[in-house]
């Protein structure tokens, strides 16, 4: 196996990767927040670490990685949804609802990952499974004077790691104060400050604590259940890079203070995120997709992933319709290509090297190219399946029964031929319009014309023509 390097956020190198336990490579992926279906952003780390966690599965034993993602399930969003469906009349206590929702949302984010070929990690704990860990690092840190309480509340004192916050980003705690919105409260001592621990009603989920009935704050969660799960130290944190400021600088000082060293995470890899059509991702731009809108749209979470992995990680995705009929097509002809052949024992040399290189996704698709272009069947399968293509579980969408569309083609190629001699190419024109937006590719040349499906082909839109 080549040698693994990755670009690490904190140090802002390219480094060689060494696990700390060789028998057991440990990473941490930062999960959902349970509340409402997962975006296509949301998406992007996971198919990141998915590729991630195959190649260190690859270079040192399917059984001596540990992967833990996480579900934050308790979170002011979740109580607020929880919240709409009491007053709209569901029945139940609040708590029961939070937990009708949170349940209902694991289910389906566990769905759309399924469907984008995400293999699940090896552990998937809940924050509210390791309350009693919280309230115990929350001890710790007080203890240790890194941490006060304060009107039912209890605060991180940033003061006193100043040293080490803002390694991670770069900034140091005056920049980030000017470029953050911090919450303004009475009882902290430095606007920074974040919480830990904070007070619950009688009707929000909480939990005792030696500071009364509350909750924890959202970025303690990922602490306890890290160091409960991997340990103290581990290999690899990561996210998207939104996530870098302020809840991996923020995980980074509790744990290092709770722990008395620096430690923590070895490595951190952080995703850029997700453009579509060549713009920020929002709803008031009208371009914002959750991945199930996306699949039930006909888009087959193979080609999804496809698009995803043509791009390398640390840069900005665009998300295309172009890309994804592109990314359909090429799988169509490896999967034809592939049908019915044994894959080869391993991957081919220089898409391991590609992917060892910083999971460099898009250089290894490009040697998938060679691959498919020299036709070497074999190692393109095993490849494509080191990347998590060309698996048996995603290829029904492929093995869909065919449609004739011989009398399509025809029509458009003699319409395409008397245009050539009367110089008319209205007609042509008109049912190459028809066909794409049936959802059909349009392949012409001096011979023949070819259609293919595409993502939401509807042979109903042929029926007028």
């Amino acid at each position: 196996m080549t040698t693994i390097k990755f670009q690490n956020t904190r140090t802002r190198k390219k480094e060689v990767f060494t696990p700390i336990d060789q028998s057991n490579v440990r990473l941490y992926l930062c999960g959902p927040t349970v509340y409402d279906r997962a975006h296509l952003g949301n998406a992007r780390p996971v198919i990141v670490f998915d590729v991630l966690q195959r190649l260190l599965r690859h270079a040192y034993g399917a059984g001596h990685v540990t992967y833990v993602r996480n579900f934050t399930d308790v979170d002011d969003k979740i109580n607020a949804t929880a919240l709409a469906r009491k007053e709209a009349g569901a029945a139940g206590t609040l708590e029961e609802l939070v937990q009708q929702r949170s349940d209902e949302t694991i289910a389906w984010y566990h769905a759309d990952m399924d469907a984008l070929g995400a293999a699940r990690p090896d552990h998937e704990p809940r924050a509210t499974e390791y309350i009693g860990a919280m309230i115990a690092m929350i001890e710790v840190l007080i203890e240790k004077g890194h941490a006060y309480a304060a009107e039912g509340h209890v605060l991180f004192a940033v003061d006193s790691w100043k040293d080490g916050y803002g390694n991670l980003s770069g900034r140091s705690v005056d920049d980030m104060i000017a470029g953050a919105r911090v919450e303004v409260a009475p009882y902290k001592k430095n606007p920074m400050d974040f919480v830990l621990w904070k007070p619950s009603d009688d009707e929000l989920p909480g939990w005792d604590s030696p500071w009364g009935r509350g909750r924890p704050g959202w970025h303690i969660e990922c602490s306890a259940m890290s160091k409960a799960l991997l340990g103290e130290t581990f290999d690899i944190h990561g996210g998207g890079n939104d996530l870098m400021f302020p809840h991996h600088e923020n995980e980074i000082a509790q744990s290092c203070c709770a722990h008395g060293d620096d430690s923590f995470a070895k490595v951190w890899l952080h995703n850029e995120m997700l453009q579509v059509e060549g713009k920020k991702m929002s709803k008031s731009l009208g371009n914002f997709f959750t991945v199930r809108e996306l699949l039930d749209q006909g888009y087959p979470g193979e080609v999804i992933r496809f698009v995803f992995l043509s791009t390398h990680y640390r840069k900005p995705m665009d998300w295309t319709d172009k890309k994804a009929k592109e990314a359909e097509a090429t799988l169509r002809k490896w999967r034809a290509l592939t049908a019915g052949i044994e894959p080869a024992a391993s991957a081919a040399a220089a898409v391991l090297e590609a992917l060892a290189d910083d999971l460099n996704t898009a250089g290894a698709l490009a040697e998938l190219h060679k691959l498919a272009a020299a036709g070497d069947a074999a190692t393109l399968l095993a490849s494509a399946r080191q990347m998590g293509l060309l698996t048996d579980a995603l290829g029904e969408w492929a093995a869909a029964p065919a449609v004739d569309l011989s009398a399509q083609e025809a029509r458009l190629f003699e319409a395409r031929q008397a245009a050539m001699e009367n110089k008319d190419f209205s007609e042509v024109d008109r049912l190459k319009a028809a066909y794409v937006a049936a959802g059909l590719e349009v392949r012409m040349s001096k011979t023949g014309v070819e259609l293919v499906p595409g993502a939401g082909f509807d042979i109903a839109k042929l029926e007028d023509l």
